[in-house]
């Protein structure tokens, strides 16, 4: 079964179970994985689907699932009036869920939280035959790294976002399971996994508005002392949770030195009328501490931040605390959008604020911020040249070989000295940046 995955890490690893659920066996067509993180994005992946169908076979369809077949975590019922356009061609696509449904309907049901009493199950909107189960068994993977569910979905409704409302609320799997998946990937010679969900940091809580502190410290302790899987990527994180005893565990050279911060913006007033959990003065202090992690092996710390430029109500002012953010704490990469309204299909509360911000506007200050980072990246790279790193192979296609340092640099035979390991696909080899 071909297969395309729009974005996110969530996407890649529910598209790994359905690809490996049977489901596919008797059929024909393609898999896609939806997003719905802007207006671009939906439009993006609606006019994949058409393109997609009229050179489908008779006998071929568009299967889809991912953020814009769900509503609640369920297929949405009214996709076909929300994705008007998709209409017509109805009889060529079949709408999944987010799980193939014989992971779904299980007698071993998770619980949102191991501690949750009755009285908090009865004011959840959702019942516990909904958790998705655990899952300890793993076929093959359709990556060279697995990647792993450890948390998903969300409570917290921020004004821009709509996967809130797609995914629905917030769970966490069981820090055995999770160990178990690890376990059994090692044996299958796994050498790299990808701790991935909606809100990491949440894990082990009972809401993602729950601020008493993270326990993901306490999943990755475990995970360090109770497998031997060479490397351990962390996916993006929420700012809110993190301490001082989560970053320490960064200094172990088997986890990543590269953090993904779900940052937004750098303005105290854009915060609160995101619905964030923490002000600029607390991300400042946040990116201080992170950027004085000191790692066994010495590499340099990556930090990519996702930013919203043109919030509504946005200044020039907070603008440049966000542009301040990316040049004081030497922000490695950027996941930048300008802000999408959502008017198309689905929207979100914040398109319905006063002082929208014009889109030229949007543009420039977009462009300005790039601008920026470029010169940041640029930076970055060059204080790596001639470092050492341990990089696993993902592909080798034509001599061409391309992997990642374990700070996030993209390398190949163009910029990557190899001096020890062998060159192949789920290799591990060691070499200099040049």
């Amino acid at each position: 079964m071909q297969y395309k995955i729009f974005w996110c890490k969530v996407n890649k690893y529910y598209a790994d179970i359905w690809l490996n659920s049977g489901f596919f066996e008797w059929k024909k067509g393609i898999f896609i994985l939806s997003c719905v993180v802007t207006d671009k994005a939906k439009k993006k992946w609606v006019k994949f689907v058409i393109d997609t169908i009229k050179k489908l076979e008779n006998d071929e369809k568009v299967y889809l699932s991912g953020c814009g077949s769900l509503d609640k975590w369920k297929v949405l019922e009214s996709f076909y009036d929300v994705y008007k356009e998709l209409a017509p061609y109805k009889d060529k696509i079949e709408v999944l869920a987010e799980e193939p449904e014989k992971t779904v309907i299980s007698s071993k049901v998770e619980r949102s939280a191991g501690e949750l009493n009755n009285e908090i199950w009865e004011n959840m909107v959702i019942s516990k035959e909904q958790i998705p189960p655990q899952r300890s068994e793993w076929h093959n993977s359709i990556y060279t790294k697995k990647f792993i569910l450890i948390q998903s979905w969300c409570d917290s409704f921020c004004s821009f976002c709509l996967t809130v409302q797609k995914r629905w609320r917030h769970f966490f799997r069981e820090k055995e399971a999770i160990i178990q998946d690890i376990l059994d990937y090692e044996k299958v010679w796994g050498k790299e996994v990808v701790l991935t969900g909606i809100n990491l940091w949440a894990w082990g809580l009972k809401s993602t508005n729950d601020l008493s502190g993270s326990k993901l410290s306490e999943l990755i302790e475990a995970i360090l002392n109770e497998t031997k899987i060479r490397r351990i990527r962390i996916s993006s994180l929420w700012p809110e949770f993190v301490d001082l005893k989560l970053l320490k565990l960064f200094e172990n050279k088997r986890i990543y030195p590269h953090f993904h911060y779900s940052l937004q913006s750098g303005s105290t007033k854009i915060l609160k009328s995101m619905n964030r959990h923490y002000d600029a003065d607390y991300l400042k202090n946040m990116l201080e501490d992170t950027r004085n992690i000191k790692r066994e092996d010495n590499v340099e710390i990556s930090i990519w931040a996702d930013l919203i430029i043109g919030f509504p109500w946005e200044t020039i002012q907070d603008f440049d605390d966000t542009y301040a953010l990316v040049k004081d704490y030497a922000i490695t990469k950027l996941h930048a959008f300008t802000f999408s309204p959502h008017k198309y299909a689905e929207d979100v509360p914040a398109w319905k604020y006063e002082w929208q911000i014009d889109e030229k506007t949007k543009k420039e200050r977009y462009d300005k911020l790039v601008k920026l980072w470029d010169k940041v990246r640029s930076d970055f790279i060059k204080s790596n040249i001639w470092n050492t790193f341990e990089v696993l192979i993902e592909s080798v296609k034509s001599g061409v070989f391309k992997w990642w340092t374990e700070n996030y640099i993209e390398v190949t035979n163009d910029n990557f000295e190899v001096i020890s390991g062998v060159v192949k696909r789920n290799e591990i080899v060691v070499g200099r940046l040049k």
